[in-house]
């Protein structure tokens, strides 16, 4: 699988962004997917993760009620939609996909080491 980033950019504080993973290769179906971020020197941390078919999902709660992470598996894209953003949300984003064929349709991995494939990043910078 090959992953795609894309979407970041600088907006305001409450400003709104929507994040794309376009993956190629192996079918995204086939995958749980996730989101995570990392600030300067930092660890990558967890932000959202769901399912292979959509029906599981799951936030850090430092994001719980502002981003939205969704899936198209007919276009092997994933989204990240992150309303009422703050400047603690700037980081670069990473796109991640867990091959979860084997782990049941409810697999929802958190943690990063779980992924087997990962997108190159995309910034998100918010200015308060």
């Amino acid at each position: 699988v090959q992953l795609q980033a894309s979407g970041g950019g600088l907006v305001h504080s409450g400003d709104s962004l929507r994040l794309s993973c376009a993956s190629s290769g192996r079918t995204l179906s086939h995958c749980a997917v996730g989101w995570f971020r990392q600030h300067p020197g930092q660890e990558r941390e967890f932000v959202a993760a769901i399912s292979r078919i959509g029906l599981h999902k799951y936030y850090a709660d430092s994001v719980k009620g502002r981003f939205t992470i969704s899936r198209d598996n007919a276009k092997n894209t994933l989204y990240l939609q992150m309303n009422s953003l703050k400047p603690e949300d700037s980081a670069v984003y990473y796109c991640a996909a867990d091959f979860a064929l084997s782990k049941g349709s409810s697999y929802v991995p958190k943690q990063k080491d779980a992924y087997d494939y990962w997108g190159q990043g995309t910034q998100v910078t918010v200015s308060s």
